[in-house]
């Protein structure tokens, strides 16, 4: 029996350091406002309802169950036992009432994905279990728990299908600009959920310190006493604010081939987030219940991330944000602006000859 009066199966194995537990809590408590509403635009994508459902038939989600079943361990009270009982707490503390299958995989590149249509099933790379420590290892599988909570392996499933789909027909060229419209929409949409699924992962470990380290390994390698987390954020706040509107470009370019935001940011990211006051009521008891998702309006999950795409580009340092706020505000010379933001594209002028203005030296 736990303290709360429900008697559960399994999931009471809680390590020692007393954390708090969420009973009932929706994933809305701690999904990223852009995730929520990109599902919805997902969703509202010409033809993609149409895709999705000849998709649900087609992907082979039997074999990829047979495949992993196969060819990699599956984590049990006989196998992985520390992994199996971090799987069990992460599913109590979050609620989870069916604990997806997990399996460890043979590879060396540190990763994590939680994939699968009907019934989600978590992986993680040896390199991943040999990189972490416990308490970081426990963010992770926290922040697989948050995907499957979340109901993110159903997109994730279709993400890797389609990427792998768009290689094969790269030589149809409107066959191919259509499927990479739809993947690169889920890309946009699965940076903005690895962001929700960090938080879960926070939620579950209950240690920011190890949720950065988690983040800064991946990162950097197993070379924590070479590493210094402050110095990992400066990084991130150097990427969000330095350079001018080419820099600003060329990240827009690096990251939409990417499937997760580049990791200095999501460790800067999760700390803003942990320092919010929206952290703390959830850590106090108050959050959304899973009972109340019905209840919850389109509209207002458009006007939720509409707000939080406002402040973001109203905070942001980033110097074409800053432009942007600029123009929204009425600021005037756009053509002085631009100028001045792309100096790092024109070569500095060359010194003028002549005779200057220093005087000389008195004889």
């Amino acid at each position: 029996m736990s303290d709360d009066g429900q008697q559960h199966t399994g999931h009471e194995r809680v390590p020692s350091r007393q954390r708090r537990r969420f009973p009932g809590i929706s994933s809305r408590a701690y999904e990223h406002p852009s995730d929520r509403s990109a599902l919805v635009a997902l969703r509202k994508l010409s033809g993609f309802d149409t895709v999705f459902k000849a998709l649900s038939g087609l992907l082979p989600e039997r074999s990829l169950r047979l495949l992993y079943l196969s060819d990699s361990v599956r984590v049990s009270e006989r196998q992985f036992q520390h992994l199996h009982d971090m799987l069990l707490d992460a599913c109590y503390i979050l609620d989870l009432k069916k604990v997806p299958p997990m399996y460890v995989t043979q590879d060396p590149q540190p990763n994590a994905m939680c994939i699968g249509l009907d019934e989600p099933i978590i992986v993680v790379t040896t390199g991943l279990v040999e990189l972490l420590d416990e308490e970081e290892m426990r963010a992770i599988v926290g922040h697989e728990v948050g995907h499957a909570l979340s109901g993110h392996s159903v997109y994730r499933t279709i993400l890797l299908f389609l990427t792998s789909l768009a290689l094969k027909v790269a030589w149809i060229p409107l066959g191919n600009l259509a499927i990479m419209a739809i993947v690169t929409a889920l890309r946009e949409w699965f940076r903005k959920s690895e962001l929700s699924a960090d938080r879960a992962g926070l939620l579950v470990g209950q240690d920011l310190q190890a949720s950065m380290r988690g983040l800064m390994k991946i990162a950097g390698g197993n070379h924590l006493h070479e590493m210094n987390v402050d110095a990992f954020l400066e990084q991130a706040e150097e990427y969000e604010s330095g350079g001018d509107l080419r820099d600003s470009v060329l990240k827009i370019l690096n990251v939409l081939p990417r499937s997760h935001p580049f990791t200095a940011v999501r460790a800067a990211e999760l700390k803003k987030w942990a320092e919010s006051r929206d952290f703390q009521r959830i850590m106090d008891g108050h959050y959304p219940r899973r009972d109340e998702d019905k209840d919850t309006s389109v509209s207002d999950s458009f006007r939720e991330s509409a707000a939080s795409y406002a402040s973001d580009v109203k905070t942001s340092k980033d110097p074409l944000m800053k432009l942007v706020t600029d123009l929204a505000g009425g600021a005037g010379d756009l053509g002085g602006r631009v100028r001045r933001g792309f100096d790092g594209f024109r070569t500095p002028p060359a010194p003028k000859e002549g005779p200057t203005d220093t005087p000389r030296d008195e004889e």
